[in-house]
């Protein structure tokens, strides 16, 4: 499936799938009290991302 993804331009919307979910359990893991574990989870999510700061790009 991700050989599928990438052959048809699918890749920057599979690195924007994990990179929400990065963030969003950085942002839940706030929540819960995990500070910086948040944080580290958030900036993951920020560089895996493909628009603005990405380490892939």
């Amino acid at each position: 499936m991700l050989a599928l993804l990438a052959a048809s331009g699918g890749a920057a919307t599979l690195l924007w799938l994990i990179a929400a979910v990065f963030v969003i359990a950085g942002i839940v893991t706030l929540i819960r009290g995990g500070v910086l574990a948040g944080i580290v989870l958030i900036i993951v999510g920020l560089l895996i991302g493909p628009g603005g700061v990405s380490i892939f790009s």
